[in-house]
């Protein structure tokens, strides 16, 4: 879950000073006048020769020494290390929390068993989306990770939203790691046993050298893997000792992105909206049958029934320009839609896109054309994911 409107495009920044620095939660520097956070993690990606760029309010590393592309393939093949900590991460504590919550999401969160995970969305009023998040079940109420470049909306919203008898509260005292890839099992398994039998979207309580920490069979790759929220004092320390071990390797944010492109996972601002309802992109699974008493009902039961008047579809492109966001795509000369996300991918060594078109041309198969500049780019609808998932069910 990345913020689509800080999609790591800004221009980079240089890395300021040589002081290091403590890592005692969100670190906030001055960089042209406008403040920029900066995660528990921002001293290690310096030592680590880190390419830091702007993303979402925070100093991020866009990729490492080794770049992208390898970056990519390691965490295909073996375990990749990601500094997720520009995450908002907060708890909604109650008895009724879950049934709070609930009322301002497609649904499923009542009945949630303590350890629990579900993926949802914050519903608006007019069938989009204010967000896309993680809802965990924990034993005082619900911790929830939002986006990064939604979180003020997002908490300003959940005040506001949620009862009285619901205390909401930030955890900017907390960091997020994401270990990720077919080895991450047996490289975190060494170190916390008891994570290796946890099935998929569940979560537990664990110590990894000492560290207490909430893990999480998750992540945004379409790999197995794990989340691992933990005292932002802790981070530099247990991602220190997590990089140390055999096959775990450091991945920025370029990486992650083209990892849950190739896992046909949507992107805030991109497949996800406002203006996108979640039955346009491909997320009718979240609304359980029957229910009717969400925000934007109207218009999101009218696309249940009915079908959306456009649909979220993968592209494979024809050729080796890459076809990326926003580019208009057209059936003859009509323009039937725009791709939402698009790049290269390493793992097929080809360029893959993602796009919102109308439902008409949304058939796998079916050929359009992607204006890009002033190239026309032949392109067919596909199924997702580009990439099979792995996710240990």
């Amino acid at each position: 879950m990345i913020n689509a409107q800080q999609s790591g495009r800004q221009a980079d920044l240089i890395p300021v000073g040589d002081e290091p620095i403590q890592p005692t939660g969100i670190i906030v520097c001055i960089t042209g006048g406008a403040a920029v956070k900066q995660t528990p993690l921002f001293d290690l990606h310096l030592r680590l020769g880190a390419k830091m760029t702007e993303f979402a309010g925070y100093r991020m590393p866009l990729h490492y020494p080794a770049g992208i592309i390898r970056e990519h393939l390691h965490c295909r093949s073996r375990a990749g290390l990601f500094d997720i900590s520009h995450m908002g991460q907060c708890r909604i504590v109650g008895a009724r929390a879950a049934q709070a919550l609930e009322t301002l999401t497609p649904g499923g969160l009542a009945g949630l068993p303590p350890g629990r995970q579900k993926y949802t969305v914050l519903l608006n009023l007019q069938g989009g989306v204010i967000d896309d998040i993680i809802v965990t079940r924990v034993a005082t109420g619900l911790a929830v990770v939002v986006n990064a470049g939604c979180k003020d909306k997002d908490y300003a919203y959940l005040r506001q939203a949620l009862p009285e008898d619901c205390e909401f509260s930030e955890q900017n005292d907390l960091a997020l790691l994401a270990l990720q890839g077919p080895e991450a099992t047996s490289i975190l398994g060494t170190l916390a046993p008891e994570v290796a039998q946890l099935p998929f979207m569940h979560g537990c309580q664990a110590q990894i050298a000492g560290i207490p920490c909430r893990i999480s069979r998750s992540g945004y790759t379409g790999e197995d893997g794990f989340e691992i929220s933990l005292a932002a004092g802790d981070a530099q320390g247990l991602a220190t000792l997590l990089l140390q071990q055999d096959g775990v390797a450091p991945i920025g944010l370029g990486a992650r992105d083209t990892l849950r492109l190739e896992a046909g996972l949507c992107l805030y601002g991109h497949e996800l909206g406002e203006t996108v309802s979640p039955v346009e992109a491909g997320l009718s699974w979240l609304f359980p049958a029957g229910r009717a008493d969400f925000p934007g009902s109207e218009i999101i039961l009218a696309h249940l029934r009915r079908g959306p008047p456009r649909r979220r579809v993968g592209l494979s492109i024809e050729g080796k320009l890459p076809v990326r966001e926003g580019a208009p795509l057209f059936n003859g000369e009509t323009q039937i839609g725009a791709v939402s996300s698009g790049g290269y991918s390493p793992s097929l060594a080809r360029p893959i896109a993602m796009a919102l078109v109308e439902t008409e041309f949304a058939a796998p198969g079916t050929r359009l054309t992607a204006q890009v500049r002033d190239q026309c780019v032949a392109v067919s609808v596909c199924k997702l994911p580009f990439v099979p998932h792995r996710y240990r069910r």
